[in-house]
């Protein structure tokens, strides 16, 4: 058995042996398999936290999901975007005929078969989104949006040597490093941490002898976290939300109601130009969104009616309207929500599945009306100051 990818440590009595995998490689669900079945541990630990692993044992229960319930408790943009995250992994796995995680799934089976403990690792995915989301400046939230939805148009092809040198150790230096520069506020939560946490679950995992099956990027960091002691309860706080984001968001609509009200007061005329500027602007740009998204042509007209009303209360928005009505005239099929998961597979299938394409009509009708907010607020306070 090649002990290549394979790194052994030994903490007090326990002998620790970490699997350094590339989450779609055959290979590395290969060999996750015979060294399970080699060394016969006592635990097994999987870089896996309790909703994963659900998905994995259950399965994509998308024949159970209530379209109108992911609008009404405004999903719709997180289930799109992990939608689109995992649209390029599925790719790539698909390229090599095996599952996304499959060395994953390997681990829960082969500790099955050897009757080990199994030990889910992993930080909760919601945390990490969290504390991701929570530290991450303006800029780096943008950049990191361009990157995830720009996943969607890449089609790329590698080969699985390449995919293999990726678990090499000056690879994922690089990668690291690279990340560091990209997005300095992102590797923190996203790299750091999770190694302090899978290092404690991994040490303090039952049996003398542990196998634990790590994607490759977290093996350099847990070969030093894992001889420290991490506070858990620390590393799944999840940041107090900023209340900045709700005051701006009444204070822009107070301004401009303020300002419409002012002029018309002072001088109806400018006051009606002020109101059918930014009806247009905001009606406009959302029913443009909902149209890029191939909306029903009531979509479109429930976009433009909705967005001027709704850009003036933070508690609605526009896409929610366009996004039921376009569920209820293209009612999803049940063949919609079983292609669910391959029609993510590529860019044509987002528009072409009725379930992601109500997705993209709620959040692109939000997109368009933002704008419409922005640029019809900002010729609002013009014409305001010009009748000053």
């Amino acid at each position: 058995m090649s002990e290549e990818n394979i790194t052994r440590l030994h903490i007090d009595d326990k002998e620790i042996i970490l699997i350094g995998t590339a989450h779609v490689s055959k290979q590395s669900a290969d060999q996750v398999r015979e060294v399970i079945e080699m060394e016969q541990p006592d635990t097994v630990c999987v870089e896996l936290d309790q909703q994963r692993y659900k998905s994995i044992v259950e399965g994509n229960k998308w024949k159970e999901m209530n379209i109108f319930q992911v609008i009404k408790e405004k999903k719709a943009t997180l289930l799109l975007m992990n939608l689109v995250i995992s649209s390029f992994q599925k790719r790539i796995a698909k390229q090599f005929g095996i599952n996304p995680g499959q060395e994953m799934i390997q681990g829960i089976d082969s500790a099955k078969e050897i009757n080990a403990s199994l030990v889910l690792a992993d930080r909760d995915i919601q945390t990490t989104f969290s504390r991701i989301w929570g530290n991450v400046s303006i800029w780096g939230k943008a950049k990191l949006l361009m990157q995830v939805i720009g996943s969607i148009f890449v089609n790329d092809t590698i080969s699985e040597e390449e995919l293999e040198k990726m678990k090499s150790q000056d690879m994922l230096d690089t990668m690291l490093q690279d990340l560091s520069e990209s997005f300095p506020d992102l590797k923190k939560p996203l790299v750091d941490e999770r190694d302090q946490y899978l290092s404690e679950k991994i040490r303090k995992a039952p049996g003398k002898k542990i196998v634990a099956v790590l994607g490759a990027a977290h093996v350099p960091g847990i070969k030093v976290e894992i001889y420290k002691d991490h506070d858990l309860k620390r590393l799944t706080r999840r940041p107090p939300k900023s209340k900045v984001p709700k005051v701006i968001a009444w204070v822009i609509p107070i301004i401009i109601l303020t300002a419409i009200v002012y002029t018309f007061i002072t001088n109806p005329a400018v006051g009606l130009q002020q109101t059918i500027s930014w009806v247009l602007w905001n009606g406009t740009l959302s029913a443009i969104g909902t149209a890029i998204a191939f909306g029903h042509p009531l979509a479109i007209l429930t976009a433009f009616i909705a967005a001027p009303i709704s850009s003036l209360n933070p508690l609605i928005a526009a896409g929610w309207f366009a996004g039921i009505v376009q569920a209820v005239i293209r009612k999803p099929l049940v063949r919609d929500f079983e292609n669910l998961a391959d029609d993510a597979h590529h860019l044509k299938g987002f528009w072409k599945n009725n379930v992601t394409r109500i997705l993209l009509v709620v959040v692109l009708a939000n997109i368009g009306s933002m704008l419409g907010t922005f640029i019809g607020g900002a010729d609002v306070i013009r014409l305001f100051l010009e009748n000053l």
